[in-house]
């Protein structure tokens, strides 16, 4: 065990389960204040964020406590930030915020608001954009707070980002259930990505999925990306005759959902000062999922 004046760090020597582990391995602390810790996420199991008491652990595992709970500020918007270090911020962004500002918005973004929020503590304070997702898209988004954090992401993004994936709810029902799509994608100069089997069209793309629930009209389908193009899923769903619910630019005709049907789930990355994997996810939406119990209770 190794103690620091606000975190106290495990190694886990046998099976157990978290809280249970906790207990044993710290007789010092109050086990209310165990308890505490762990529902308001100050427990990190091998870089991940962990609220579950049973949560199962294996010899091995790195635990850490973080005892002193940070200051929770309000962002504008009402953002969602599930992680915040001295290096990096990532966010739970809802569908209809873009990620920075364009021609036709400059205020309403999820940089404005970042770059207000980080500047309540510090005037001087600025954060980078790292990597985007869509407006419609919602879920998770990573920022960096230092222009030398931002290009060490960037210059190294393949071997640092380890996992990407999404939820997408497409239209019909998938008849193969898990796939890998790999084509070439190339934008028009109208802003519209377009598919290949040349590999001199474009840059590569490939996209796995699984289909995790489906019904007559609609699956849900769980996608991970090996590359990160713009508009990467949106196009191969739309190659595979299966177009995102709701993304009328690549085919969709159903708009049942009132938005698009993407949201980034999963992103596991190492940290870039630490090199600690971190493993953050999201809820699926709603949204997404009563779409899916409302047709079995109607059957």
């Amino acid at each position: 065990m190794k103690a620091r004046s606000t975190n106290t760090e495990l190694t886990i020597e046998r099976p157990g389960t978290l809280l249970a582990t906790m207990i044993e391995l710290l007789p010092n602390r109050n086990r209310k204040l165990l308890k505490a810790v762990l529902r308001d996420r100050q427990v990190m199991v091998d870089g991940k964020s962990v609220g579950q008491f049973d949560y199962p652990l294996v010899p091995g595992q790195k635990v850490e406590i973080q005892w002193q709970k940070q200051e929770k500020k309000q962002p504008a918007q009402g953002l969602d930030i599930v992680f915040e270090d001295e290096d990096i911020i990532i966010i739970d962004k809802p569908a209809g915020l873009l990620t920075i500002a364009t021609d036709k918005e400059k205020r309403k973004t999820a940089y404005a608001a970042l770059s207000s929020y980080v500047k309540q503590s510090d005037p001087e304070a600025k954060i980078f954009v790292v990597h985007r997702i869509d407006r419609e898209t919602s879920g998770l988004l990573m920022f960096a707070k230092s222009e030398e954090v931002k290009q060490q992401i960037q210059k190294s993004w393949e071997d640092t980002i380890q996992q990407r994936t999404y939820v997408a709810v497409v239209e019909g029902k998938v008849v193969q259930q898990e796939g890998t799509i790999k084509s070439w994608l190339k934008e028009s100069s109208a802003l519209r990505v377009y598919s290949s089997q040349n590999p001199q069209h474009g840059q590569l793309a490939v996209t796995h999925y699984k289909v995790k629930d489906q019904n007559e009209s609609y699956s849900l389908l769980e996608v991970n990306l090996d590359t990160g193009r713009k508009h990467q899923i949106r196009v191969h769903m739309q190659d595979i005759g299966h177009p995102v619910v709701g993304d009328k630019k690549y085919g969709s005709g159903m708009t049942y959902l009132g938005r698009m049907g993407l949201h980034a789930r999963v992103l596991a990355f190492n940290h870039p000062k630490t090199g600690k994997l971190c493993t953050f996810s999201s809820e699926i939406p709603t949204a997404f999922t009563r779409l899916f119990s409302k047709r079995k209770n109607k059957g």
